[in-house]
């Protein structure tokens, strides 16, 4: 216990280091602090450094990797292919291997793409064939109870 407790640090002490707390790490890097601990809880992100009062405190390293996730998921990218990037990004990987991930994303969104189109078609369809008036009629109603 004595060791546990020379070692340990106080949140000021690690804040003197370079350390953020999970709500200045949140505000820092644009992700919030309940993400921050779901990556944590998935292993997407390593377990934060804790305070002995059991803060958790994190460093420059973990403000990047943070970032790299929150820019991964502003492109859409899924958890599992932030994990592979994550990994490929870490191990200083050849560029074709990154490629190849960011491939089957595209093609992934534009098959996405595609179905919103559709869903959107039908609407508009829908829509122009529904008078929006005081009759009980009404198409869009009558595609949604299809059987």
């Amino acid at each position: 216990m004595a060791k546990t407790r020379r070692n340990a640090r106080t949140l000021d002490d690690r804040r003197r280091e370079g350390y953020l707390s999970i709500g200045e790490a949140a505000e820092a890097t644009g992700v919030s602090a309940k993400m921050i601990r779901y990556y944590e809880s998935i292993g997407l992100m390593p377990k934060a450094t804790r305070t002995v009062a059991n803060y958790r405190v994190y460093g420059p390293e973990d403000l990047h990797t943070l970032r790299f996730i929150r820019r991964a998921r502003d492109l859409g990218f899924p958890i599992e292919q932030i994990r592979i990037l994550l990994s490929l990004w870490q191990r200083r990987r050849p560029s074709a291997e990154v490629k190849r991930v960011a491939l089957v994303h595209i093609e992934e969104l534009e098959r996405k793409i595609r179905s919103l189109d559709e869903m959107r078609r039908t609407l508009l369809h829908l829509v122009e064939h529904c008078h929006g008036d005081e009759r009980p009629a009404c198409p869009i109603i009558d595609e949604l109870a299809k059987p």
